[in-house]
């Protein structure tokens, strides 16, 4: 077991424009369902409609997601106004 315990800290998670990449995964997953849409009928004959589908659950968890990261951020803007000293 000594063999798979950590020599070092891990570093600290990397910041970054989270409320913008979540939306735009989200974007680029409802573009894929509505590019594929028009095609059903060529997934359908295929057994590949799941291709359709999957592209519409990950829109919808987007949006889920888009939900998190933006309450995530306003408590995380909230929590650094808290924790510095009102200037008097």
């Amino acid at each position: 077991m000594a063999k798979w315990t950590p020599r070092h800290e891990a570093p600290e998670p990397l910041e970054g424009p989270v409320v913008a990449t979540i939306t735009g995964g989200t974007i680029l997953w409802f573009v894929l369902f509505l590019v594929q849409l028009p095609f059903y009928g060529w997934f359908d004959d295929r057994g590949h409609t799941w291709w359709i589908w999957t592209c519409l659950a990950g829109g919808g968890l987007g949006l889920i997601g888009i939900y998190y990261v933006r309450r995530r951020d306003a408590a995380l803007k909230r929590a650094a106004v808290q924790e510095t000293p009102a200037a008097q």
